[in-house]
């Protein structure tokens, strides 16, 4: 069983920044892909960076520039650092790990606003 915790999420202004975190337990770590998925009311869950067990990164266009996901094996955890923040990025942000059928957090608040 693996369990993921989020947390780091908040209100912020446009052109800020935030660093989400995700830690996980219960796993094998370092053998997972992880990600972020971010959904807002009424849409599905997206897909908004990923990275592999290797290091590999994947990144919603969106976002491209602007996010960095990063993971350290040694503490089970996995990062996004959120630059120049937009009102379009308010959304509950998750912690996936082993894909859309693997494990999931609880969610964080991101609300981008003055």
């Amino acid at each position: 069983q693996v369990q993921l915790v989020e947390s780091g999420g908040g209100l912020v202004q446009p052109g800020g920044s935030l660093r989400l975190s995700c830690a996980a337990s219960g796993t094998i770590f370092s053998a997972y892909s992880m990600a972020w998925y971010v959904q807002v009311p009424g849409k599905q869950r997206e897909l908004v960076a990923r990275i592999t067990s290797g290091g590999s990164t994947t990144y919603a266009d969106s976002v491209k520039g602007r996010f960095t996901i990063s993971r350290d094996n040694a503490k089970k955890e996995v990062y996004l650092q959120m630059n120049s923040l937009k009102p379009e990025d308010t959304a509950v942000y998750y912690c996936n790990a082993a894909g859309q059928r693997g494990y999931w957090g609880k969610g964080t608040l991101v609300t981008v606003s003055l």
